[in-house]
């Protein structure tokens, strides 16, 4: 379950008043003083805001959240990212960064302590959509109880990323914060593809996990994104959308330039993929461009996956950043 989850967040913030100017905007209507001045409240993350989350539900927070809960690695990326290290109380058992998160209460990962969360008291808890097959219980387990559950949506882009680190900005009282993360991301995807003008396109493969059943990305996920991004070739996307299996026959015979390995749970992986039957032939066996890459960076939706991109840049193309 892991390493599908994993890639993946981004909810459409809908502030009433916001949507009310954007509607005049497209009539030609200008906007009256005051609603320019509640259109800069929102700008300003000021309270109290109403957001809505990814399933529709709209939230209204009073203050900025001074206790909060996160059920998903990416959502407390973010979360430590915008600086509010003193009000994150809880977070998923699967959160490993930043360090300061391990030291976090730990709520469980994909069966969460409904208890534990309650007594933590917090103003307001973060999930995620990409955990909704198992989190809806436990998310209608608090709301009963009266805690406040804000479902993040699963983003499939960098663009959905950046909407989803300013709404939790907005929802925290931390937009500037968020805006100044998310500059500093588009600075270094910009730098990342300017490294790569001109380069001679590569065919890659990327796998998410080992034999015997090996999983690949479609054209529809993030990590297609990516190396649409660098221009790289995805080999397996003209099969499915999402990620999903594939045989070893198969991979052998889109003879991927470079094979992008995302997971690490593998010892020796780098060593065992060549020796599988008949990937003699592949052209990355054959030059040794066989590659491992950090599976949290280079999935999780936040704060660096700009430096993931980067990641992958270097696996595929690592001449271009001698």
């Amino acid at each position: 379950m892991k390493k599908f989850w994993k890639i993946g967040l981004s909810a459409f913030l809908a502030v009433s008043l916001l949507a009310a100017c954007n509607t005049k905007e497209a009539t030609n209507d200008k906007p009256s003083s005051a609603e320019q001045q509640e259109t800069s409240k929102v700008d300003q993350a000021t309270f109290p805001i109403k957001i809505t989350d990814a399933t529709g539900k709209d939230i209204t927070l009073e203050a900025p959240p001074e206790k909060i809960v996160s059920l998903i690695p990416s959502n407390t990326e973010i979360l430590f990212g915008l600086g509010l290290n003193d009000e994150i109380v809880g977070v998923s058992d699967n959160d490993d960064y930043p360090a300061e998160a391990t030291k976090k209460d730990k709520v469980g990962g994909t069966d969460y302590n409904i208890e534990q969360i309650i007594a933590l008291s917090p103003d307001i808890v973060f999930a995620h959509a990409s955990g909704m097959s198992y989190s809806k219980g436990a998310i209608e387990q608090l709301e009963a109880a009266g805690v406040k559950v804000f479902v993040v949506a699963d983003a499939k882009s960098f663009n959905e990323t950046y909407k989803t680190i300013e709404q939790l900005g907005r929802a925290t009282g931390k937009l500037e914060e968020a805006k100044k993360i998310v500059t500093n991301m588009k600075a270094k995807v910009k730098e990342v593809e300017t490294k790569l003008e001109g380069v001679e396109p590569k065919k890659v493969f990327v796998e998410s996990s080992d034999e015997p059943q090996i999983y690949t990305a479609g054209k529809g996920t993030f990590m297609n994104e990516m190396l649409e991004m660098i221009h790289a070739e995805n080999v397996a996307a003209d099969v499915n959308d999402d990620w999903y299996p594939i045989d070893a026959e198969q991979i052998i015979a889109k003879n991927p330039d470079v094979i992008v390995v995302a997971y690490n749970y593998v010892p020796n992986i780098l060593t065992k993929i060549p020796k599988r039957p008949g990937f003699d032939t592949i052209s990355a066996v054959k030059n040794k461009a066989i590659v491992q890459v950090d599976e949290s960076t280079t999935s999780r939706q936040g704060p660096r996956l700009a430096d993931g991109l980067e990641e992958i840049a270097k696996a595929v193309y690592p001449e271009a950043f001698k």
